[in-house]
């Protein structure tokens, strides 16, 4: 028969038939341990500071290069002059680069608390509530943070009457209480993502045991969610305090504006970069441990769908 299959004819080439380059694929000595890999990451990490201190370095010696002023002051000698006054502020009041920390810290503990019941609000059954919350989230999140500041500053009063006695309201308070805003609602957008993430089954197993919606909210969804919002949680803290300078163009005696004031009080323009480059680096310092640890809470709660 000649339409039978015979195995010793030959196979006519398909044209469809293309070559295929196999996976590549690591054989057993060229496998990296995690010991390996975690000491490439902490290598490549530790260059990156040492870069950036590199860089640092050159731009301050660049700059006592140009000093034209009194020549025995150099820019270390001015940077250690002026440093006490830029971190803590000056004596007997609080300011510094340490009211900006104690700024982000009780901005984003309000706008938590805050973000945590208007997130919650976005999914209640209730119609009214849910259009309250999500017209709240929109407004502040979409807003600008420096509008908001002056909106505020302006708007809360300078001090409040207690019986006899007048209290004044210091303007970092106010500033803290206008950043806690934008905060309110990113955390509100956290809150509501997380919730919506968690499978629709959890919620009719939990109908089905006879849990009450604030019981299947509070011991069950809501528990599952704490790994979800941690990391975009640190994120916007980082984001946060990278934004407290905004605060110095109000007035108040945070880090930028004591680095300022020790510019103008020495009357040497050319220590602006060194001074600016010093401020910036103590934020670093307090910020990129933060995002290191943003990452590996990002790889410890990864969830595989």
């Amino acid at each position: 028969m000649t339409g039978a299959f015979s195995p010793t004819r030959e196979r006519v080439q398909d044209p469809s038939d293309l070559p295929v380059m196999k996976p590549f694929r690591l054989g057993s000595a060229d496998r990296w341990s995690v010991d390996q890999v975690l000491a490439f990451t902490l290598h490549r990490r530790i260059g990156v500071v040492l870069f950036l201190v590199l860089a640092s370095w050159l731009l301050i010696d660049a700059a006592a290069a140009q000093v034209q002023g009194d020549p025995n002051q150099t820019v270390l000698e001015f940077l250690v002059k002026w440093t006490p006054l830029m971190f803590v502020g000056p004596p007997g009041e609080f300011g510094g680069f340490v009211l900006n920390i104690a700024v982000s810290f009780l901005s984003m503990a309000f706008g938590t608390f805050l973000g945590l019941w208007v997130g919650i609000g976005q999914v209640s059954p209730n119609t009214i509530v849910r259009r309250v919350c999500w017209t709240a989230t929109q407004l502040f999140r979409n807003s600008p943070w420096l509008v908001l500041l002056f909106y505020f500053m302006l708007l809360l009063p300078y001090s409040v009457e207690i019986g006899d006695e007048r209290i004044g309201i210091p303007g970092w308070t106010k500033a803290a209480f206008a950043l806690s805003l934008p905060i309110m609602a990113n955390v509100s957008e956290i809150v509501r993502g997380a919730i919506s993430s968690i499978p629709t089954g959890q919620w009719e197993s939990a109908e089905s045991l006879a849990f009450s919606r604030h019981q299947t909210l509070w011991r069950i969804i809501l528990p599952q969610c704490i790994k979800r919002m941690i990391p975009p949680w640190m994120n916007w803290y980082c984001i946060l305090t990278m934004s407290t300078p905004l605060i110095s163009i109000l007035g108040v005696n945070d880090g930028m504006t004591l680095t300022q004031n020790a510019l103008a009080a020495e009357g040497r323009g050319e220590f602006l970069i060194p001074m600016y480059l010093w401020l910036m680096s103590w934020f670093f310092l307090y910020s990129y441990p933060i995002a290191l640890w943003t990452r590996r809470m990002e790889r410890r709660f990864v969830i595989n769908t």
